[in-house]
């Protein structure tokens, strides 16, 4: 399989009034024609500002992408103009982002903003941008499409409100859809049938999913290859099954122990990660996770540990882990 996308060490800083953040620091994976990679990670780990360099979606003058590149079908998208971008972003690649609701206009029915996208990037007419809105609504399964075109985003329920961005997103069948914690403030049967939805159009239509959430579980259902992330940096990347099996970072290994059961199914009480994460005014020298890991030494101290494969397909960034033979 080939390599739709190829992130090759991003580097994203934003430029505050305290100075430099880099809230992205060298990130590296691929997504693959077809495949789903899940980006997991705690709150404030960098996976939304990645998706967001993807796109070149950072505020103009405080976000900007200052190393690395992030190749689409081999070029690379952070040498784009603006007007290149925007022939790009919901053509080929589009995104879905957490909250529908601020993502929506509401000023404009849900027809005629799934029929923007349309005529914009298609260049068709009003009428088959319309008659393309009813079929997307039809698509992600909303009751009677050809009356709801023309209801606004407060008409709707926020699992209806999502389901629309899924049909605005996929509206000009893109090549890699990027979602953006696709079920947050959703409840747990709603999230189930969106999850369920996106995986069934993705193998309808053929395309490249990259899903960032929080929620080891999600990942475990919907991901070919899970990345996860902490403090701007990727420290481990494997397939779902060697993550959830033999997980090797510290970092990972503290995410199993605070969902019951994933590692071990006797314990009566979930572990917490000690401590905060760091600042990413000021990362630690060495490991950034190393002043919370009950396994840190004096020589975590020293480099940051590279990302490296410990077995077949089973990346990890420790300088504690063994790297295996077969590696």
């Amino acid at each position: 399989m080939s390599a739709l996308l190829q992130i090759k060490e991003l580097q994203t800083s934003f430029f505050t009034s305290d100075g430099e953040v880099r809230a992205v620091d060298g990130v590296t994976f691929d997504i693959e024609e077809g495949k789903t990679m899940g980006l997991v990670g705690e709150s404030g780990c960098g996976k939304s500002v990645t998706a967001l360099s993807v796109m070149q979606l950072l505020s103009k003058g405080v976000g900007e992408v200052v190393g690395g590149e992030v190749l689409y079908r081999g070029k690379n998208l952070a040498e784009f103009s603006e007007a290149e971008m925007r022939d790009i972003r919901g053509n080929e690649i589009s995104m879905i982002f957490q909250e529908p609701m601020t993502s929506l206009n509401p000023v404009f029915s849900i027809g005629d903003q799934i029929a923007e996208s349309v005529r914009l990037h298609q260049g068709a007419s009003k009428k088959e941008a319309r008659a393309r809105a009813i079929e997307m609504l039809e698509l992600v399964k909303i009751a009677e499409p050809q009356k709801r075109i023309n209801d606004f985003p407060h008409q709707l329920s926020g699992g209806m409100r999502q389901r629309v961005m899924i049909a605005m997103a996929l509206s000009c069948n893109p090549s890699l859809l990027m979602a953006d914690e696709p079920t947050t403030a959703l409840d747990v049967t709603i999230q189930a049938q969106i999850l369920e939805l996106i995986k069934e159009l993705q193998e309808q239509l053929g395309m490249s999913v990259l899903l960032i959430t929080h929620d080891l579980g999600v990942v475990a259902e919907q991901a070919d290859e899970v990345a996860v992330m902490y403090a701007g940096k990727i420290v481990e990347r494997a397939k779902p099954e060697i993550i959830f099996a033999r997980p090797a970072h510290p970092y990972t290994i503290g995410l199993m122990n605070s969902v019951p059961g994933v590692i071990d199914k006797s314990a009566k009480r979930l572990e917490a990660i000690p401590g905060i994460v760091p600042s990413p005014l000021d990362w630690p020298s060495g490991c950034r996770f190393r002043d919370r890991c009950s396994q840190a030494e004096e020589k975590c101290g020293g480099s940051q540990p590279d990302l490296i494969e410990i077995e077949p397909g089973h990346w990890v960034s420790c300088l504690k882990v063994p790297v295996s033979a077969a590696a």
